[in-house]
C-alpha cells in the first residue's frame, strides 16, 4: 500500500467545505482543517502510486475553492 499526504491551500473561508468534500473522494482516508501555510491536510492510502497522483492531480484539485496542492508520499513502512 502507498500512503500519501496532500496539502491543500483554500480560498478564504473555503477550508471547512474542502475538508468535508475531500472525505467523500476515494481513496481519501481522512481530511483535516489545519493552521499554518496550508489549510487542509488529506491522507490517502492506495495500492499504487499512480492512484495517489490521479487523486491529487484531478479529484482534489478540482474541488471548489482549492487554490494549490502539494503531495508527499510516505516512504517508511508501518
Amino acid at each position: 500500500m502507498v500512503r500519501a499526504y496532500v496539502l491543500l491551500k483554500a480560498d478564504v473561508g473555503a477550508a471547512a467545505g474542502i475538508a468535508e468534500a475531500s472525505r467523500s473522494v476515494e481513496p481519501v482516508e481522512t481530511a483535516h482543517v489545519v493552521a499554518g501555510d496550508w489549510d487542509v491536510i488529506v491522507e490517502i492510502e492506495t495500492p499504487e502510486v499512480y492512484d495517489v497522483l490521479s487523486t491529487a492531480a484531478t479529484r482534489l484539485q478540482e474541488l471548489s475553492g482549492v487554490v494549490d496542492t502539494k503531495t508527499y508520499v510516505a516512504i517508511d513502512e508501518e
